[in-house]
C-alpha cells in the first residue's frame, strides 16, 4: 500500500512538471474569461439557457474557476438535473477515475443527478468528436454502399479512399487531385513498405496509430524499414503531425492529448473544406428548373450526390406585411384576460415553393444518417450510378437542411430558435438522433433564465409595458412532442403552459389542446386523469408553492392543495381593511361621500407597491397572493372541464 502511495505520488510530481514545461495539457485549466464565468454563474443557478449560451460561444466547458470548481460539479452540487444533463451532452467530462469525475459524483446533491452521472457513456463525455472520428476511419474498411471514389496502390496493398478527405487533410492531395479531379487510381511509390502507407492514411481518416506499427507478421519487414518509410511518407503527404502520436510512446495521457488533438485538427479541416467548397457552390435555381441542374461526376469538389430542399415564402396579407407566424401577449399581466387576446396567434400561414436550392455532397458524409445509408445501399434510383449527378430531395426548407449538412460533416449544430421545430422533424426523419437531441434542448430552454421559468403573475403592468413575443408556438411544440415521442419536450410544454396559464387558459385552442390530451389514451375511462393536465397542475403547484415554501405558504394550503378556511378568511379580511383603508385616505367632496370612488391603481399613490392578484383584487404581500391565484387558476381549470365535460 505504501509502494502504491509512493508510485502516485511520483506520478502525480511527474505530470505537474509536464505541465508546468507545456508538455502535457491541464485538462481542467483555471479559466478567468467573462465567458467561463457566465457559464459557472448559469450553473449555480440553474440557467439552461445561460449554459447552452455560454456553451454555443466557446467557454471551455471543462475548465474550473477560482475555487476549483468545474461547470459540471457547480450543476452537480446544486441539484440542477437539466443544466448536468445538458453539460454531460456538450462534452463535459466526469470520469470515475479521476480527482475531478469523482468530486463530481460524491457531491452531487440527490440520487437522481448522481445516477445520471453513472449512466452517461463515458467515452462520450471524453471526446464530444468521437462519433465524427469514428464514422470517417470507418470509411478506410467499408465495403456498402460503396462510396470511394479513387484507389491507392502499393505493390500488392490498394486501399479504396475519398478524395475529399484526402484533400481536406492533406495539403498535397489538395494540390493534385484540383490539378487532376478526375484521377481514379494513384500508384504509390514501391520503395516505401506499405506498412507506412496504412499508418499514413489510418492517420489522415482520423484514426489512431497503433503502438506496435500493426506489424502483424515481422518477418517481411522491419520495424526500422516502417519508420523510416512513414519519415518519407509524412514529409511527402505534408503530415508532420504524424510523428507526435507515434512519438507518445506509452504514456497513456500524453496519448490521449494527441489523439485528442488531432481529432480536433482533423475536424478542423474537414470543416474548412465544407465550407469552403459545398457551402460555397451551393445552387439556387428556379423550382420548375431544379431537374434540369446537370452536374458531372468529375467535378473540382468530388461530390456524388445533390440534395435538394426547396424553399418556402409566406404569403403577404392584403395590407402587404407578412402574416404573422408568433403569438403575442399584451395587456394586463395581472388579470385573466377574457377570451384570446387582441393580438392573438394567426394561423398557419399558406406557402408556396419559390426557388430550390442544390448542396453538392458526399454519400461518403450522408451515410451518418441511417437514412441515407438505407437509400445508397439499396437498389432505388438514388442509388445508381449516372453520368450526372442524382438528385435528392429532401423534405425541408435549404436553412434546415444546412444545419442537418454542418451536423454531419463538422459535429457543430448551431440551430437559431426559428428553425428548432424543422430541425427537431428533419432529424427524426432522417434518424440522426443526436440532432435531434440537440434541437429538442434548444426548443426546452426557451424562457428557462435566471432559477427557470419566470413568474409574470407578479409583474406591475404599465401603460408602456412592451409586448412579449414568444419565440415559439407551444401549441406546436406540443404536438410535435406528441408526434415524436420526445418526453423532455412534453414536460417543457407543460411547465410553460403551467407558467403561463392565465394567458391561455380561456384560449380555444387550449381546450382543444386537452381534450386531445384525454383522447391519446385508448377507451379512457371517466376516472382516468388526462396526462397533460396533470403534469400542467404539478408545474402550477411549482409555480406558486415551491417558490416560497420558506414562507409558510405550505401552511395555506390542505391536504388536497386548496386554500384552507383560516387562511381564505384571513386574506379575506387582509384584502376588506385595505379596500377600507383606501376608501378612507380617498379625497371626497360632501356631494360625493355617500358613493364608492373607483380607485386609479395607477395614479393612487396608496396602491404603489400593492400587488393585485389575478381576479383583479389587492393581496398585501406575494405569499397572499400566490395563493389566490392558485386558487384562481385551479377554478378556472375545473371550470374548462366543466364545460368540456370530462373528469379530471
Amino acid at each position: 500500500m505504501v509502494l502504491r502511495k509512493d508510485q502516485l505520488e511520483v506520478q502525480l510530481k511527474d505530470e505537474h512538471q509536464l505541465i508546468a514545461t507545456g508538455v502535457l495539457r491541464d485538462e481542467s485549466p483555471l479559466d478567468v474569461t467573462d465567458e467561463f464565468q457566465k457559464l459557472c454563474d448559469a450553473c449555480r443557478v440553474g440557467d439552461l439557457k445561460g449554459c447552452q449560451e455560454a456553451i454555443a460561444s466557446g467557454a471551455d466547458i471543462n475548465a474550473r474557476d477560482y475555487f476549483d470548481y468545474t461547470p459540471l460539479i457547480l450543476a452537480s452540487l446544486c441539484g440542477h438535473y437539466e443544466v448536468v444533463r445538458l453539460l454531460l451532452e456538450s462534452g463535459a467530462l466526469c470520469e470515475r477515475d479521476t480527482f475531478q469525475g469523482e468530486r463530481c459524483l460524491y457531491n452531487a446533491l440527490n440520487n437522481r443527478i448522481r445516477n445520471l452521472l453513472l449512466q452517461y457513456d463515458y467515452s462520450k463525455s471524453t471526446d464530444p468528436l468521437q462519433p465524427l472520428a469514428s464514422h470517417i476511419t470507418s470509411l478506410l474498411t467499408r465495403e456498402t454502399p460503396k462510396t470511394s471514389d479513387i484507389c491507392l496502390t502499393a505493390s500488392s496493398e490498394q486501399w479504396n479512399l475519398h478524395k475529399f478527405v484526402l484533400s481536406a487533410r492533406s495539403s498535397y492531395f489538395s494540390a493534385k487531385l484540383a490539378a487532376a479531379p478526375e484521377t481514379t487510381v494513384w500508384k504509390l511509390s514501391s520503395t516505401i513498405p506499405p506498412e507506412a502507407f496504412q499508418i499514413a492514411l489510418r492517420y489522415l481518416y482520423l484514426g489512431d496509430v497503433p503502438s506496435d506499427l500493426g506489424l502483424i507478421n515481422k518477418g517481411f519487414v522491419t520495424e526500422e524499414e516502417v519508420f523510416k518509410g512513414i519519415d518519407k511518407v509524412s514529409k511527402q503527404l505534408e503530415i508532420d503531425t504524424l510523428w507526435d502520436s507515434i512519438l507518445s510512446g506509452n504514456d497513456r495521457r500524453m496519448a490521449r492529448q494527441r489523439r485528442q488533438d488531432e481529432v480536433t485538427r482533423g475536424r478542423s479541416q474537414i470543416e474548412d473544406w465544407y465550407r469552403n467548397n459545398v457551402l460555397k457552390y451551393k445552387v439556387e435555381v428556379e423550382h420548375s428548373k431544379a431537374h434540369d441542374v446537370k452536374w458531372t461526376r468529375d467535378n473540382g469538389i468530388f461530390a456524388d450526390v445533390l440534395l435538394r430542399a426547396d424553399a418556402e415564402v409566406a404569403e403577404k396579407s392584403k395590407t402587404g406585411n407578412e402574416t404573422p407566424k408568433v403569438r403575442n401577449t399584451a395587456g394586463q399581466l395581472n388579470g385573466i384576460p377574457i377570451g384570446p387576446p387582441a393580438a392573438s396567434r394567426s394561423p398557419s400561414t399558406v406557402r408556396k415553393p419559390r426557388k430550390s436550392v442544390l448542396f453538392p455532397v458526399h454519400r461518403a458524409m450522408l451515410l451518418r444518417s441511417e437514412y441515407f445509408h438505407a437509400m445508397f445501399g439499396s437498389s432505388f434510383q438514388e442509388a445508381q450510378l449516372t453520368e450526372y449527378l442524382q438528385i435528392v430531395n429532401v423534405d425541408c426548407s435549404p436553412e434546415v437542411l444546412e444545419i442537418v449538412l454542418t451536423f454531419l460533416y463538422t459535429e457543430k449544430a448551431d440551430i437559431p430558435i426559428e428553425h428548432a421545430l424543422d430541425v427537431l422533424f428533419a432529424a427524426d426523419m432522417l434518424f440522426i438522433e443526436k440532432l435531434k437531441t440537440k434541437a429538442t434542448v434548444v426548443i426546452s430552454t426557451i424562457g428557462m433564465g435566471t432559477g427557470g421559468l419566470a413568474d409574470r403573475s407578479h409583474t406591475q403592468a404599465s401603460q408602456d409595458q412592451e409586448v412579449e413575443v414568444e419565440p415559439i408556438n407551444v401549441y406546436d411544440v406540443i404536438h410535435a412532442a406528441w408526434f415524436l415521442k420526445v418526453q423532455r419536450l412534453e414536460e417543457f410544454s407543460a411547465r410553460y403552459l403551467a407558467y403561463r396559464l392565465e394567458d391561455y387558459i380561456d384560449e380555444e385552442e387550449f381546450e382543444e389542446l386537452i381534450k386531445e390530451s384525454a383522447s391519446r389514451i385508448q377507451k379512457r375511462q371517466e376516472t382516468d386523469s388526462i396526462e397533460l393536465l396533470d403534469d400542467i397542475r404539478y408545474y402550477l403547484s411549482e409555480r406558486f408553492r415551491l417558490r416560497f415554501e420558506d414562507s409558510g405558504l405550505e401552511d395555506l394550503m390542505d391536504e388536497d392543495g386548496e386554500l384552507n378556511a383560516e387562511a381564505a378568511q384571513a386574506i379575506s379580511n387582509a384584502v376588506g381593511a385595505i379596500n377600507e383603508v383606501v376608501d378612507s385616505e380617498a379625497p371626497q367632496s360632501e356631494s360625493t361621500k355617500s358613493e364608492t370612488i373607483p380607485v386609479d391603481p395607477v395614479s393612487n399613490p396608496l396602491m404603489n407597491g400593492e400587488i393585485k392578484t389575478l381576479d383583479g383584487e389587492i393581496a398585501g404581500d406575494e405569499s397572499a397572493a400566490d395563493a389566490i391565484n392558485y386558487q384562481v387558476l385551479l377554478g378556472k381549470i375545473d371550470s374548462m372541464l366543466e364545460r368540456l365535460k370530462l373528469d379530471a
